[in-house]
């Protein structure tokens, strides 16, 4: 996976609200890279103004969002505590982007694929029972771009994503549309290492055009069922890779 990682801005730099975002940026990659630790501690609020050429309401408004994520605690009189990865909200789709910066682990993501196993075929049902027009254009726009992808007519990871987002924006559920940004951000990585475990691409596109034609002829328990055994497939290639049992549910 690409990062964006880059050297944090001089003095100077532009004020603002990108400023603050360069400096959530730098500084969570820093935490959840283990370069900041409970034990190491975190720097002062004085030594991030001079580092960033930043104001203190600028520093702080960042140093707040970090928290929001529960990667830091304030405590009074002790300074910006680094917290454990336990407190760490994992579904926000910075902290696992930053988790992926870390050194690479299979378990990362045979934990996200088993969550995607609960959550994208109930989406593909639901999708199948309550998609609107539009939504269902979007599913098969995107199964469109996969053949074309096949074709090397598309990017087939921009493809096998933009088909995934489609199904779960269709899905209609506020709760299940919050793991659209969560879901990309790990399929960008997991994408590449399960068709590099499998020798060729898995995004065939016949499979997921199977998923999509379920869900515009509004069959709920195929839609579900066929996008299951997608996701079951890539969960089933990470287990092998990482030298665990295959699920007693697969």
């Amino acid at each position: 996976m690409e990062s964006d990682e880059a050297e944090p801005l001089a003095a100077g730099a532009r004020r603002g609200p990108n400023l603050t975002r360069r400096i959530v940026q730098d500084l969570g990659r820093a935490i959840v890279t283990e370069q900041f630790t409970a034990a190491t501690g975190f720097p002062f609020e004085a030594q991030l103004c001079e580092q960033y050429g930043a104001s203190r309401p600028v520093v702080r408004e960042a140093v707040k969002m970090l928290t929001a994520k529960g990667l830091l605690r304030p405590r009074q009189r002790a300074g910006t505590v680094v917290q454990p990865e336990s407190s760490w909200n994992l579904l926000d789709p910075d902290v696992l982007k930053w988790l992926l910066d870390r050194d690479f682990s299979i378990d990362l993501l045979i934990e996200f694929t088993e969550m995607r196993m609960a959550i994208e075929p109930r989406a593909a049902g639901l999708a199948a029972n309550s998609a609107t027009g539009p939504q269902r254009a979007a599913i098969v726009k995107a199964i469109n771009r996969m053949f074309a992808a096949e074709g090397g007519e598309d990017d087939p990871l921009e493809a096998d994503i933009a088909f995934h987002r489609a199904v779960i924006e269709a899905s209609n559920n506020r709760f299940m549309r919050q793991f659209t940004d969560l879901s990309e951000a790990t399929l960008r990585f997991s994408i590449r290492r399960t068709n590099a475990y499998a020798g060729v691409s898995r995004a065939s596109a016949i499979d997921h055009r199977r998923v999509a034609n379920a869900i515009v002829e509004g069959d709920a328990l195929e839609a579900s069922t066929l996008m299951r055994d997608l996701i079951a497939g890539a969960l089933q290639l990470l287990l092998a890779a990482g030298k665990q049992p295959p699920r007693p549910d697969f």
